[in-house]
């Protein structure tokens, strides 16, 4: 069956966040599928199935498990599929287990449309302390009006702000530490963000209760920023943002986002390129 390398969220391959993308040619199993995804090493792999009625149902597998929804695997997917001619240019719907997605393809960019966007937690005092000091951090690194928060648009992170880039680019991660926090308030990890003057923000993503130290580019993550940001009047309705990530690795990534209004409802879009990098056959 095919098998693709594609480096999401950067127009050039060894940019952005690299995501395996499998179309397989018969049922797989979610063993043979986990077997995979260890294979290909990568933070997400997505097993990709056009429906005869033109949508697209995914799946994502990390190396330690399934998870729900993946934004950069998902922008990946489509810039694919239209390379390929599977689909074209226009709106098309994505059956995930977080949500059924409306997905906007215009040659090579992709806009996905997130799960609807959820505040679920302001952390504590005793939780912001021990956040910040996870990241060898003081509560003095926090910015003054912003407080760590739990926000989903398809899978929950921690929003932890800092106060600016230089305090992003120092902070250590403690995995232990960061590991319990995140299985303790049921989320997959923790979005570290500084707002920037040439860009909506600066980020860094941390997972690693699903084997990911770090993250170069997160579509679900930024999604959630979006939404996070919008509470502090920093991101407006229908503005494009721009969050730059993964400066830590050494491979930047551009997540564009827009908020807007959908039936009444907040809804969040992530946009942005994927380049293909590497082309093979799976034989199993």
């Amino acid at each position: 069956m095919e098998a693709y390398v594609m480096d999401a969220f950067s127009a050039q391959i060894f940019g952005g966040n690299q995501a395996g993308v499998v179309l397989p040619d018969r049922e797989l199993s979610d063993a043979l599928m986990q077997q995979i995804a260890g294979e290909f090493k990568h933070s997400e792999t997505a097993f990709v199935r056009v429906e005869s009625d033109g949508s697209v149902t995914l799946r994502y597998f990390t190396p330690a498990g399934e998870v729900d929804l993946c934004g950069h695997a998902t922008i990946a997917c489509f810039v694919l599929l239209r390379q390929l001619n599977k689909i074209g240019d226009g709106i098309h719907t994505a059956h995930t287990k977080a949500a059924e997605l409306s997905i906007e393809v215009s040659g090579d960019t992709v806009w996905m449309e997130m799960a609807p966007p959820q505040i679920l937690r302001t952390l504590d005092s005793c939780g912001v302390d021990e956040l910040y000091s996870a990241y060898g951090l003081e509560i003095s690194d926090k910015p003054d009006g912003m407080e760590p928060k739990i926000v989903s648009t398809g899978l929950a992170d921690i929003m932890m702000p800092v106060k600016d880039h230089d305090t992003l680019l120092r902070a250590v991660q403690n995995e232990p530490l960061v590991t319990e926090l995140s299985r303790r308030y049921d989320c997959t990890g923790v979005h570290m963000f500084c707002l920037g003057d040439d860009c909506t923000a600066y980020c860094s993503n941390f997972a690693p209760l699903y084997d990911i130290p770090e993250e170069c580019a997160t579509g679900t993550s930024n999604g959630a920023l979006t939404y996070y940001l919008s509470g502090y009047g920093v991101v407006r309705e229908d503005e494009e943002n721009v969050f730059i990530q993964g400066e830590h690795m050494h491979r930047p990534s551009e997540i564009r986002s827009r908020l807007t209004v959908k039936n009444g409802e907040p809804s969040v879009l992530i946009g942005g390129r994927a380049a293909m990098s590497l082309s093979c056959d799976l034989r199993i």
